[in-house]
């Protein structure tokens, strides 16, 4: 399988604190990720370089067979597909849902003389249909629920037909009833075979859907623990992870953590 992340002993220093402390790792094609971690662990810093975002302080960050420092980022964005709390900040609420969706195609926010074709409409409306809003596509992006802006945003990132699919704490601020719904639409995406490399991020191991195959644990800024998902994810590392003793469960490829 070829490798769509591959980092060499990746380090972020900034104002003398060390973000990311050799971080070496490597995703598959084939593969879809979960990096779990507490608060000040590293897991936004990272996914920034994994997004093409930010630069190495040192180490090798190759991304779809490319290297960062090398490779023009304005390229390489674009095979990627990327949902965060920063970019739905971005989205002008008086955005047409449809609009904020089909304007991926050329990477911009805020839908402006773009000229897009029947089959660019197509695809949008179809990934709005697989996320379950296609019926919201003429309502504005401000007047949607939290659950539905989170759905917007995935059917965005997957608009281009991404190589790398980056989910960034998809389910956060989410009720309980629109995290277990969001969740299963997880599930589908990460279970299809045709869908892309995926890395999830999240603070929760509730969060992690059904079809996640390989877990990296980070705590300040290091790897705890980095592989197959039944062999990483466990009540042992992730105590180690989280500093406090941890019971885990599992039932049908869905997780559950309480202190021990």
């Amino acid at each position: 399988m070829a490798a769509v992340i591959d980092l060499a002993e990746v380090s972020i220093v900034r104002g003398g604190a060390t973000l990311l402390d050799k971080i070496t790792w490597t995703v598959d094609e084939s593969e879809r990720w979960v990096i779990i971690g507490p608060n000040g662990a590293g897991k936004t810093t990272l996914l920034q370089v994994i997004s093409a975002q930010i630069h190495p302080t040192s180490g090798v960050a190759g991304l779809l067979g490319e290297v960062l420092g090398t490779v023009d980022v304005f390229e390489l964005r674009p095979r990627i597909g990327l949902t965060s709390a920063a970019l739905a900040e971005r989205i002008p609420r008086s955005e047409r849902v449809h609009d904020v969706v089909v304007s991926a195609g050329y990477a911009v926010i805020g839908r402006w003389r773009e000229s897009y074709d029947d089959l660019d409409h197509q695809r949008a409306d179809e990934l709005l249909d697989q996320l379950g809003i296609l019926s919201f596509s003429d309502r504005t992006f401000g007047t949607l629920s939290e659950g539905e802006k989170k759905r917007v945003q995935i059917a965005r990132a997957l608009m281009t037909d991404p190589e790398l699919l980056l989910l960034d704490e998809p389910a956060a601020g989410l009720d309980l009833a629109g995290r277990e719904s969001l969740v299963r639409t997880l599930s589908d995406i990460t279970r299809d075979p045709y869908a892309p490399a995926t890395v999830l991020v999240t603070h929760h191991v509730e969060e992690i859907p059904a079809g996640i195959t390989h877990a990296l644990l980070l705590r300040r800024g290091a790897v705890v623990a980095a592989g197959p998902l039944a062999d990483t994810l466990t009540a042992e590392n992730l105590s180690e992870t989280f500093e406090l003793p941890l019971q885990l469960t599992e039932d049908r490829g869905r997780f559950a953590a309480r202190a021990g």
